[in-house]
């Protein structure tokens, strides 16, 4: 069942095309990958999936992007209502500066909860959701900068999950980190997609192969194609796949 779907849709920055008639359908409870080199709209494109470019001047969308078969970009759209339910996860980790606690519980609290039991029960979801509960439980009340930067990352998922969205957004997530904090990052995407939907913009083909359901293949701003991902690695339609996968590019 697709749980987003952008059709025919265009993205300017001023008068820049960054993205060229897309069409797109992401299936619920899988995880898909955008790849491609740096530049072709991979992180553009995952933006305007909660969008994250209404905070870029100058920024024209045509077309539509749906949620849940809503257009996301209507008039009566609730961004905050929008993006808690489609969360995003950066590249860089970017904790708060407050103690792992109050990361955690930020996005409740910004939403309403305020009890104090309530809260302590969504802080341990979320941190055992991002598989850092057992690392972290016994000082929730240290600085959440004083963690490494696997957890740090791991933090923001837990953070993200918080507020119990339906879709997480990843751009290149693990980039910035060691290969154990990144088979950690990855294992954990394995099973946050038995209840979450799981957008991941990453560089690395290996990644993409090891973890997505399905991939997507961006050049120039255009999605050159989309398929399930052991027949784009394997039997790519388009020359300009195989041509970047086999490294002759990118």
């Amino acid at each position: 069942m697709n749980i987003i779907s952008a059709k025919n849709l265009n993205l300017f920055y001023g008068t820049f095309q960054a993205l060229h008639n897309i069409n797109i359908d992401i299936e619920q409870r899988e995880i898909t990958a955008l790849i491609g080199p740096s530049g072709c709209g991979k992180s553009t494109f995952l933006r305007t999936i909660n969008r994250l470019n209404d905070l870029i001047a100058g920024v024209k969308i045509t077309g539509a992007v749906t949620y849940h078969s809503k257009d996301i970009y209507d008039d009566s759209t609730d961004v905050t209502e929008l993006r808690k339910n489609i969360g995003m996860v950066f590249q860089k980790p970017n904790p708060f500066p407050m103690s792992i606690f109050d990361n955690i519980a930020y996005g409740p609290r910004l939403h309403g909860s305020r009890n104090k039991a309530e809260l302590s029960e969504l802080v341990e979801y979320a941190l055992k959701g991002a598989a850092l509960w057992d690392e972290v439980k016994d000082r929730l009340k240290k600085s959440a900068l004083s963690l490494s930067g696997g957890q740090q990352q791991r933090l923001c998922i837990a953070r993200a999950l918080s507020v119990s969205p339906d879709v997480l957004l990843m751009d290149e997530p693990t980039s910035a980190l060691d290969p154990a904090s990144t088979m950690k990052i990855e294992t954990l995407m394995e099973e946050l997609k038995k209840d979450y939907t799981v957008v991941i913009v990453t560089h690395n083909m290996q990644q993409a192969t090891r973890i997505s359901d399905k991939t997507a293949f961006f050049l120039n701003g255009e999605l050159v194609e989309m398929g399930l991902t052991e027949d784009i690695f394997s039997v790519p339609k388009d020359k300009r796949t195989e041509d970047y996968i086999t490294g002759r590019f990118g």
